[in-house]
């Protein structure tokens, strides 16, 4: 999938996948990740995600890393929110408060970009990306984050020859062949539901890498 697919899409203002309240599945289980409560949170392929608000006002500071500079200035924007240019040498993007927004490739960053992240928030980062790309997302995120990092994860299974992706499907049992070799992964919670007349499964993962 190319770079070009995702700004079109942004362009175009057709986001589906952006939701306008706060995940669920978020306010439910991130208890379970055992936080103090002020960890820094990573935040990949943030989109306008509003969940980056919630998670900061619980006292964290946030990552989010987009491809579009156009969701990072609609999040400014619907969220009345002012910031500032982030110095970077691989991204551009905004500083603010409690909050740093990269705009730019998400396999440039880095572990000393990563170096204080102590979780990791993925609702819509692995199911926009194809096949090829979840494994090098999964081996990029084992190079680039500390030891013992727990990661809340949302994934959908269907059946991808009856609807096309993005979101694409991505199996639990797939999941685990990514992410066994250096992480426990415990399912928390699923959910069942019909997109376009087909079955879809939404599990919750938790992974502590």
């Amino acid at each position: 999938m190319q770079a070009d697919f995702w700004h079109e899409m942004w362009e175009s203002g057709v986001v589906g996948f952006h939701q306008k309240e706060i995940n669920r599945f978020l306010r439910d289980f991130w208890p379970k990740l055992g936080l103090r409560g002020d960890e820094q949170v990573l935040v990949p392929l943030c989109g306008k995600t509003l969940d980056m608000l919630w998670i900061r006002d619980l006292g964290h500071d946030v990552i989010g890393v987009e491809l579009s500079q156009k969701a990072l200035d609609e999040f400014l924007q619907e969220n009345n929110l002012a910031a500032r240019p982030v110095p970077h040498d691989c991204f551009c993007g905004y500083e603010l408060e409690q909050m740093t927004l990269l705009c730019g490739d998400f396999f440039s960053l880095t572990a000393e970009d990563c170096k204080a992240v102590g979780a990791v928030y993925d609702r819509a980062a692995i199911v926009a990306l194809p096949p090829q790309m979840r494994l090098e997302y999964a081996q990029h995120l084992q190079r680039i984050l500390p030891k013992g990092v727990p990661f809340l994860m949302v994934v959908m299974e269907y059946d991808q020859s009856s609807m096309a992706g993005p979101p694409f499907s991505v199996s639990e049992q797939e999941v685990r062949q990514l992410f066994g070799g250096f992480s426990s992964i415990e399912v928390v919670d699923q959910e069942v539901f019909e997109r376009k007349g087909n079955r879809v499964v939404e599990k919750v993962l938790i992974l502590r890498l």
